[in-house]
């Protein structure tokens, strides 16, 4: 089978995977990497980096420690995103921005998938084990089990409130990095999970919207299919208030100054703002897609001001 081009509607993993389709080792290497789900990988791993720099501001830097809790991470995190395409390949086949993922074309089979999640599993947890401290491991692996069993195998399947138990997973990479630095469970930790927990639910909610259908086909119970549009909208607005409530965490504790809250804080209400809009929007698809690209916006300055913040008044 050919392919002259990718569809705009395929996720940026599958559509990786659709474009690698000639013979040879490049394309090879190609699928076998487009399981990690590189956009979520380097997203995860972003936001590893913003906790790590955010202790380093408080309990000092270690390459050592810095590159050791990143690497690690980087392949535990791509471990769990690889084994959860091997146990989502009935849903996948079932959604259009799924449907050309490695393992659902068979590309790449359930056992060699399987063999390379291990293989990166037990790389990352000897490199935190090596490198960090058993905080950090505890965060990767309780983590990985969080996003594989308890979310991917289990709630996704059976539960409206299955984006809630998959965003545990979510946050566990900020506070990892954070712990990897600090040493210690602080309320700067609890800030930095709090914050990243709450922002995945607009984020998912905005694409529980405009993927509506392709969920209800899928029979994933996302809130959009079980609940409707409306409530959803409400829902994001609420975890809207929430994330930027809990960005206000590190100033009140005195973690990072003023830059951070200004911000932060004019972001946020941007963001509340635009929220509130989606409660008229006539468009509902439209305005989530608008909602999206704000959390996306979010996430990056959260993990720009988290990482910098510190060190600025």
């Amino acid at each position: 089978m050919s392919h002259t081009g990718t569809s705009p509607q395929l996720g940026r993993d599958a559509a990786l995977a659709a474009r690698a389709v000639r013979p040879g080792i490049l394309s090879t290497i190609t699928r076998y990497y487009s399981l990690t789900k590189p956009g979520v990988l380097y997203g995860n791993v972003l936001t590893t980096v913003a906790g790590y720099l955010l202790a380093a501001a408080w309990f000092g830097f270690s390459w050592r420690v810095f590159v050791g809790v990143v690497v690690g991470s980087t392949f535990v995190i791509a471990s769990a995103c690889v084994l959860n395409n091997v146990l989502d390949r009935d849903i996948d086949t079932l959604m259009q921005r799924t449907s050309t993922r490695a393992t659902v074309t068979g590309a790449i089979g359930k056992t060699p998938a399987t063999i390379f999640s291990i293989v990166l599993g037990v790389l990352g947890t000897l490199l935190l084990i090596v490198t960090t401290n058993w905080w950090v491991v505890g965060t990767g692996v309780g983590g990985f089990i969080v996003y594989v069993w308890f979310y991917g195998a289990l709630s996704k399947r059976m539960s409206v409130h299955g984006t809630l138990v998959g965003s545990i997973s979510g946050a566990a990479p900020i506070l990892g990095g954070y712990l990897a630095a600090s040493g210690r469970f602080d309320m700067a930790a609890v800030a930095v999970f709090l914050m990243v927990f709450f922002w995945q639910e607009p984020e998912f909610y905005s694409i529980a919207i405009y993927r509506r259908d392709e969920y209800a086909r899928a029979g994933v119970p996302v809130i959009s299919v079980v609940r409707g549009n409306r409530r959803t909208v409400w829902e994001i607005l609420v975890y809207t208030v929430l994330f930027v409530a809990s960005s206000m965490l590190l100033p009140l504790f005195g973690y990072v100054g003023i830059t951070y809250t200004v911000v932060m804080g004019l972001l946020g209400l941007a963001w509340i703002v635009l929220g509130i809009a989606g409660l008229r929007a006539r468009d509902v698809v439209a305005w989530s897609h608008q909602m999206f690209r704000g959390s996306m916006v979010m996430i990056l300055a959260l993990c720009v001001m988290v990482a910098i913040g510190p060190l600025l008044p």
